[in-house]
């Protein structure tokens, strides 16, 4: 268990950002952020996250406790994909810091930070779309999360991509749509927006940030705009109602992710969920917070999708 006077380091190492914060119990030391990377899953994937880790440590403000850190949490991309690999970079971080270190997917992540090791569903909305549920013998219930070829429907890359796509639709002759206006931000005519995404270094990314456009103009009443957002929404709350099967916490699900950053996208989100007899509830905390809970406490019912770097640890 944690001490309240135990400094741990967290990482939200993920596909848009890495995040890094230093905390002693409660108390945020320090934070610093930088881009993402692909995921620990890739090739050589532990030493490339093990590496942006340590950058953005070093971008930590100057004169903090790091030699007092007792304990790492990181929860990075891709290690559903490759729990070899997420134990390698356990390792690497333990000995690196000589402190027991955690690694999780920062879906888990986001789901024990959520309702704090408790059972029960998180839908996580940004860049990709995944829903999340742990059942009382804390057993993985999943749905969508599958990247951006095969799903992640109704997600930030999917909402922006299908506006892009309607401002395509529209130049042949389809439906205008003010998103036309927004996509002259990016390229002068959308006869040049295939080569723009496939100039860019992460084309998910970048669809991705069309999409608080898409949402801009459906809020002003844009109708191609609208359709896109309510689509996701309905997307989303099958996605949800895939993950949480019978299990007696299904009809409640708690809400992370940047899309739902946006006030009026998840107002018709809960909307549509709520007309599926599924209650939002407020998350109790983020990625971060749930990197922290693996760092500190062991015996989680999610302990199985945990992977630690092998030190003994305390009770």
């Amino acid at each position: 268990m944690e001490a309240p006077n135990d400094v741990v380091l967290v990482a939200d190492v993920g596909k848009s950002r890495c995040r890094v914060e230093l905390r002693r119990g409660t108390e945020l030391l320090g934070a610093a952020d930088q881009h993402g990377f692909p995921g620990v899953h890739v090739e050589n994937g532990p030493t490339l996250a093990f590496e942006l880790l340590l950058e953005t440590v070093a971008l930590l403000p100057p004169a903090l406790p790091l030699g007092a850190v007792t304990s790492v949490g990181a929860a990075v991309a891709g290690v559903a994909a490759s729990e070899t690999k997420a134990q390698e970079l356990a390792t690497l971080l333990s000995q690196r810091f000589s402190v027991p270190a955690a690694v999780l997917s920062d879906a888990t992540a986001a789901q024990l930070g959520a309702l704090q090791g408790a059972p029960g569903t998180t839908l996580i909305v940004g860049t990709g779309a995944v829903a999340f549920r742990f059942d009382e013998a804390g057993v993985l219930h999943r749905a969508d999360g599958w990247g951006p070829y095969l799903g992640d429907r109704g997600s930030g890359r999917w909402i922006g991509q299908r506006g892009l796509q309607a401002v395509l639709e529209a130049h042949d002759g389809g439906p205008s749509t003010s998103l036309s206006a927004a996509a002259g931000a990016l390229v002068e005519s959308p006869e040049l927006l295939p080569g723009w995404l496939a100039e860019q270094e992460n084309p998910y990314r970048a669809m991705a940030r069309f999409a608080p456009l898409v949402l801009q103009a459906a809020e002003a009443g844009d109708a191609v705009a609208h359709g896109i957002v309510a689509e996701a929404c309905r997307i989303l709350t099958r996605t949800v109602e895939l993950a949480s099967g019978g299990d007696g916490t299904s009809r409640r699900v708690a809400l992370l992710g940047g899309v739902v950053g946006s006030d009026f996208f998840a107002a018709l989100l809960r909307k549509s969920l709520a007309s599926a007899g599924i209650e939002v509830v407020a998350p109790l905390g983020d990625g971060l917070d749930g990197a922290a809970l693996a760092a500190t406490r062991r015996g989680l019912i999610q302990e199985r999708y945990i992977h630690r770097d092998g030190t003994n640890w305390p009770d």
